[in-house]
């Protein structure tokens, strides 16, 4: 109490809690090295419901619900279920994961997917409702092969670290000529 005196005395701000760790306070379980992108969406009313592995990543505004209150006003209860996220998974933007699923490892989940059943580990999956689309290691080997025969380019390209008009000039005409390229 004193020390946030203090601050207040000198007009320092306390340090506002990220809305990652509100959620751990609240039980949710995340393993190392997870990223999350802006405006997800990780039930926070359910939070400790949910589980996520190591090496995972949220694009921005993906939704993780682990409760589903549609019944509620019918029958007086919502259903609550466990989601389950496994190791080494990327979900991609404004995919959607509901109640009481599982997501293997090594998953890639596609941009505005619906996952509403379970997902295999080495698994892609895509769609509304996501389906198993592909496998993991086959689309994995693929863009490793694609990386030796399209140009690549390194971290000075990234809006962060002050990407210049040129590079997105020379990014925009390697987009062009090779369909895709590869950022670093």
């Amino acid at each position: 109490m004193l020390k946030r005196l203090l601050n207040k005395l000198r007009g320092a701000q306390p340090k506002k809690e990220s809305q990652l760790d509100m959620l751990k306070k609240r039980g949710l379980k995340v393993g190392s090295n997870f990223f999350m992108a802006p405006g997800c969406v990780l039930d926070p009313s359910h939070c400790w419901h949910i589980s996520i592995g190591d090496n995972v990543a949220l694009g921005p505004q993906v939704y993780i619900l682990a409760h589903d209150s549609i019944m509620h006003r019918f029958i007086g209860y919502g259903n609550v279920a466990n989601v389950k996220i496994g190791n080494d998974v990327t979900i991609g933007t404004r995919a959607i994961i509901l109640p009481g699923v599982t997501i293997g490892n090594r998953v890639m989940i596609g941009a505005g997917a619906v996952v509403a059943h379970d997902i295999p580990n080495n698994s892609i999956a895509a769609g509304n409702p996501a389906k198993v689309v592909g496998l993991f290691n086959n689309y994995l080997e693929k863009h490793k092969d694609r990386l030796n025969k399209r140009p690549t380019f390194d971290e000075s390209y990234l809006m962060e670290n002050g990407v210049t008009q040129s590079q997105k000039d020379e990014m925009l005409n390697a987009c062009e000529k090779h369909g895709s390229i590869y950022l670093k």
